[in-house]
């Protein structure tokens, strides 16, 4: 029998790897909803800074494996049997959340076909180049992408620094996937293979810190576009048999991965084929790219209530990091969906987080959810197994 949405318990997974100076943010938005998480987990993972007794001082249990396991998901599975929420609200060591995001997320499970749900996304930061290049990356595909898609009902991914899942449904999938690189991609993809829905709450808003540097900001788009072109190789089949809009959102992504570079290089093309002067040639590519860009941003600006005028000061930011994500996305395509199936190289295997990474990075083996794997972690979460003791109540820490 189905619990009516305001009667669910809600667990958080906070995974976290030398985290102390951008988990204390977190933690205070998560102590600070107005419908209070009823237990807050922060898995230690390997860190070698104070990150599990800044979790102890805002009262979250904390758990620390016997070392660094290597990835995100394997993180938040040695979290998941500790899990006693019928909803699981995984969030990112370095994200906030607003004061209602919980209590926003929750309604969406009153639909018992739901099994995902996540909110919108914004940048914390626009004090770096490439921290003002995502923030209208994030303020367009918040603002556009993910309502045509929720409109669908077909999301492309429920954000891993801030969705909720159902605990069933993680115990259904063996817990959260370690096969692909971007396990939040693969659970979304994989949960509406399966017919349940994914849905995208926009008035639940989080705030992920995103890279400020070249170095954190290649690793963060080496690890996303492999990621994504292994959920390509592994579910597109799939997907077009049973979710077919969702197949659609997938292969347009893919095209326009596939025309990046000739966007790019229009200007050199109208010059070169048609004679016109470079300066119209740049006029006329870079007023259709505002053309495009400026409905949803006016649009966001308004939703989100920013001035305009920092958001179009913002604008120019954003085609440095776009040239990275092309290169990175061709890389990923000819990596994941061409050299891996022909033997000739290895899917990317490496997590690379970036900012809090003090620790060389290791390689770690991609698993799937055997048989085995579900009942064991079935029967580590079962209701007659001894459960971890609930946290102890939690205070707010002295400001």
């Amino acid at each position: 029998m189905r619990l009516p949405e305001a009667a669910m318990k809600v667990s958080v997974i906070v995974p976290a790897h030398n985290e102390e100076q951008g988990l204390p943010a977190t933690l205070a938005s998560l102590l600070a909803q107005t419908d209070q998480a009823d237990q807050i987990i922060v898995v230690d993972d390997g860190s070698t800074d104070r990150t599990g007794e800044v979790a102890r001082s805002y009262g979250a249990t904390v758990l620390r494996p016997p070392g660094n396991l290597g990835s995100k998901a394997r993180a938040q599975n040695h979290a998941l049997p500790h899990c006693l929420g019928d909803l699981v609200l995984a969030v990112d060591a370095d994200t906030v959340l607003a004061p209602d995001y919980i209590e926003r997320l929750k309604p969406a499970f009153g639909d018992p076909s739901v099994a995902i749900a996540a909110g919108n996304v914004q940048t914390r930061f626009t004090r770096t180049l490439w921290e003002r290049g995502r923030s209208i990356e994030y303020l367009f595909g918040f603002h556009w992408h993910r309502p045509i898609q929720a409109s669908a009902a077909s999301p492309m991914v429920c954000s891993g620094c801030c969705s909720a899942f159902r605990r069933d449904l993680l115990l259904e999938h063996g817990g959260f996937p370690e096969r692909t690189i971007v396990e939040d991609m693969d659970l979304t993809w994989s949960a509406q293979i399966a017919g349940h829905r994914a849905v995208y709450v926009g008035d639940a808003v989080a705030w992920a810190a995103d890279p400020e540097t070249l170095p954190y900001l290649r690793r963060q788009l080496r690890r996303w576009m492999a990621g994504f072109f292994q959920n390509v190789r592994l579910h597109l089949g799939r997907l077009v048999v049973r979710k077919p809009m969702l197949a659609l959102w997938v292969l347009l992504a893919v095209l326009e991965i596939l025309f990046a570079p000739l966007w790019w290089v229009t200007p050199i093309l109208l010059t070169v084929t048609w004679h016109m002067p470079v300066e119209q040639a740049l006029a006329w590519w870079w007023g259709t790219e505002l053309l495009l860009m400026a409905p949803p941003l006016i649009y966001a600006a308004r939703r989100r209530r920013i001035p305009l005028l920092r958001i179009l000061a913002n604008i120019p930011c954003v085609y440095p990091a776009r040239a990275i994500n092309t290169y990175y996305a061709w890389k990923g395509l000819i990596t994941e969906l061409l050299l891996v199936p022909l033997g000739l190289t290895k899917s990317l295997t490496v997590y690379e987080k970036g900012r809090a990474d003090t620790l060389p990075p290791g390689p770690y083996t991609p698993r799937h959810a055997t048989p085995q794997r579900i009942q064991a972690l079935q029967a580590l979460s079962s209701p007659q197994e001894p459960a971890p003791r609930p946290p102890a109540p939690r205070e707010r820490p002295p400001s």
